[in-house]
């Protein structure tokens, strides 16, 4: 089927282009073929030339020139704790001119707490120091089963039927 869907799209492709012949030039008579479809082509028409539109144009605009704050501020922070899924994590930062000073934790995957200090300054460039401490190991409520039934099946008795 889709051969056929091909051949039909190939075809078609090739009537368009002009490949294949779209009209019927008649029967064949014996012993000679039809005369070729002569085609007629319009030549292509001379473009007329056109003024381009004026154009206005308008004063570029005037950059804004921010302020430049010498001694740049700022303190942010955040804390999850969250119960459903026991995602924990926090941080604090700082900046008074060009020192950064902060820290942030995060509980890794092995359960431990993960805290990094860090500093930044054009002195010392980027430091920080990084604090793993174990958590505490979540122990388990002891499971109260209980206590085994025991099943003891009694002997049947069959009563024998008595045929007289």
């Amino acid at each position: 089927m889709a051969l056929k869907f091909v051949s039909l799209a190939a075809l078609v492709a090739a009537a368009n282009a002009g490949i294949a012949p779209v009209g019927y030039a008649g029967a064949p008579f014996a012993g000679g073929y039809a005369a070729p479809i002569a085609r007629a082509y319009a030549a292509p028409v001379a473009a007329k030339a056109y003024a381009p539109a004026p154009v206005a144009y308008a004063a570029a605009p005037v950059a804004k020139v921010e302020e430049y704050d010498p001694n740049p501020q700022y303190a942010y922070g955040y804390d999850v704790q969250d119960a459903i899924t026991g995602d924990s994590k926090s941080q604090t930062e700082h900046r008074s001119g060009d020192v950064v000073q902060g820290s942030y934790s995060v509980i890794d995957p092995d359960g431990t707490k993960r805290t990094v200090e860090y500093t930044a300054d054009p002195v010392h460039g980027f430091n920080a120091v990084v604090h793993r401490e174990p958590l505490a190991a979540k122990v388990a409520a002891p499971v109260a089963y209980a206590a085994p039934v025991a099943k003891v099946a009694a002997p049947v008795a069959y009563a024998g039927h008595a045929y007289h």
